[in-house]
């Protein structure tokens, strides 16, 4: 197994904690949450694996599922406990070998797990854990960061003072990134996200494929909304907000948006 010291000690240290309700998270947050809800029927028995501080395991669990949160870092699953305003479990655990009985969710919820392991021999072994524990039909729910995300951003403050396209310590990050996927955390960069793999839309879907799945839906989170000069401050007028969501709706199947788009989600079936 790959080992993941850094990704371990990112989340350790509270990485997530806001992430989800500041700048383009909050976009991030909603538009998952709207994805994610088209797949909830009745009461479902959830795994949210390698979910952080529990903040989709808490509206999962309000919503009145069965919800179980197994995060790797254990500050994370700390924090989760002790925030909770609705019951739901919370564990350690690590993605590629998942404690739970087999066929016993309804759904599966990756959001990190895919894109911290650089090792494809662990990608898949998560995404046999993750069929495993579903039941027959149960539904996986897996996101991917796109390979383009940091040139992109970095291109649409290049010039505004945040010149990192000239550092060429950030340029090699980036360039191996476009390559390969690979992202290797500069030590220069401390507050970049830790070491992770980033996926196209194809190379996301053919690894869960491969792995037994059938592939139903595959959406762009945030689209080309994120290049929005400060899109929290928009986000907060309702009437932008909704043209915002308007051009991400449109365009979240449109496979040739799907490399801008920061995040993606694949929802597949057992």
């Amino acid at each position: 197994m790959e080992r993941i010291d850094e990704v371990y000690e990112f989340y350790n240290n509270g990485a997530e904690i806001g992430r989800l309700e500041r700048g383009l998270g909050i976009v991030e947050f909603y538009r998952t949450k709207e994805i994610i809800e088209r797949y909830l029927d009745g009461s479902i028995v959830i795994y949210d694996v390698g979910g952080g501080i529990g903040k989709y395991s808490e509206w999962l669990a309000s919503l009145g599922h069965k919800v179980s949160l197994i995060e790797l870092a254990p500050t994370a699953v700390d924090y989760a406990k002790e925030h909770m305003t609705v019951p739901y479990e919370a564990m350690t655990g690590d993605a590629r070998k998942i404690d739970k009985p087999d066929n016993s969710a309804d759904m599966v919820i990756l959001m990190g797990p895919l894109y911290h392991l650089q090792n494809r021999e662990d990608r898949m072994l998560t995404l046999s854990e993750a069929k495993r524990v579903l039941k027959d039909g149960g539904i996986l729910i897996a996101a991917g960061i796109s390979k383009f995300s940091s040139a992109t951003w970095a291109l649409s403050v290049y010039g505004n003072g945040v010149d990192f396209i000239d550092d060429e310590i950030y340029m090699n990050m980036i360039r191996r990134e476009m390559q390969n996927g690979e992202h290797i955390r500069p030590k220069e960069y401390p507050y970049v996200i830790s070491n992770a793999y980033f996926h196209t839309i194809d190379g996301l879907r053919d690894e869960i494929t491969e792995a037994g799945f059938t592939v139903k839906e595959s959406s762009a989170v945030e689209g080309c909304s994120w290049i929005t000069p400060d899109i929290a401050e928009k986000w907060k007028d309702a009437g932008r907000r909704d043209r915002l969501l308007e051009i991400i709706r449109i365009t979240e199947h449109e496979e040739t948006m799907m490399g801008i788009s920061p995040h993606f989600i694949v929802i597949a079936s057992k």
